[in-house]
């Protein structure tokens, strides 16, 4: 992947080694409760905002190590970042709108939010509360050696996915979503997560597809890794590493195949009109 001539963003806010201080109101007992919720199928996000309700700081912020050897990894993001606001923000601007830029927040071990208190445990999340994307980097060396997805378009997949859900808040498909989901049974509430997070994948796709046609930043093997890294995070096959079976009524992501299909839907098509994955008849 091309990227190191890139513009970098002034959307990103470092927290690394800042810490969380104490974790009152539940703490490392919410995150591992959030952990099991995220292999059972329901959206870790939702247990840490009714957590991070209840909660209040206590106690000094303990400085965490770290890594200098992210760096690179920091410059990186700041350059995808920047890119999918160069995307979206001509994307909108076309639709007659204007996109408002988020920050990414980097942050090590743990981390508070507009949704609450998160550990990185649970991986990458957007929470609609503030409008920021949480990351903390540590989580690239999972997404390589955990589950199988190598390569910085595989990275850059990730950081294009959470700016998905930026953009469904902005187009007010994540209030309706929720709404909905509020309304809604277990399974439909799964059902309408599913094509949530698909669309995401769709987004991310279609953010590949301009920032290609734009500034050409694809290489030979980085569409296949980030279709690998969609893969690797469906829902079927986390439930069959976590459970040793699948259960589909549960899902909340996707199976891989789906995931890999939306995506690759944005990134041919590079339309929002063929990311609608709420009104497909089956996803």
């Amino acid at each position: 992947m091309l990227w190191e001539d890139g513009r970098r963003s002034d959307n990103v806010e470092d927290r690394r080694g800042i810490g969380v201080g104490g974790l009152a109101g539940g703490g490392v007992g919410v995150v591992v409760i959030a952990l099991i919720a995220m292999f059972f199928g329901v959206d870790p996000r939702v247990i840490l905002q009714e957590a991070g309700q209840g909660q209040a700081p206590s106690g000094q912020q303990q400085a965490v190590p770290v890594d200098p050897a992210q760096d690179k990894l920091k410059d990186f993001v700041s350059v995808v970042l920047a890119d999918t606001e160069d995307t979206w923000g001509d994307i909108f601007q076309k639709g007659g709108a204007r996109y408002e830029r988020p920050k990414l927040v980097l942050f090590t071990g743990a981390v508070r939010s507009a949704c609450g208190l998160a550990q990185s445990a649970v991986g990458p999340f957007y929470c609609p509360g503030d409008r920021k994307v949480y990351i903390d980097l540590d989580f690239y060396k999972m997404l390589e050696q955990r589950f199988g997805a190598p390569g910085e378009f595989a990275k850059a997949y990730v950081v294009a996915h959470e700016i998905g859900h930026h953009v469904q808040n902005l187009l007010g498909i994540s209030a309706k979503v929720h709404a909905a989901m509020e309304r809604s049974s277990r399974e439909r509430a799964n059902q309408l997560s599913v094509r949530q997070e698909l669309q995401a994948d769709c987004y991310a796709g279609i953010w590949a597809n301009h920032a290609n046609r734009s500034r050409h930043i694809l290489q030979a093997g980085d569409v296949e890794a980030g279709l690998n890294a969609a893969a690797a995070i469906g829902d079927d096959r986390l439930q069959m590493q976590a459970k040793g079976y699948i259960a589909p009524e549960s899902f909340t992501h996707g199976s891989s195949a789906q995931r890999v299909q939306w995506f690759r839907r944005g990134l041919e098509s590079g339309q929002l009109s063929a990311c609608d994955t709420f009104k497909a008849g089956r996803v």
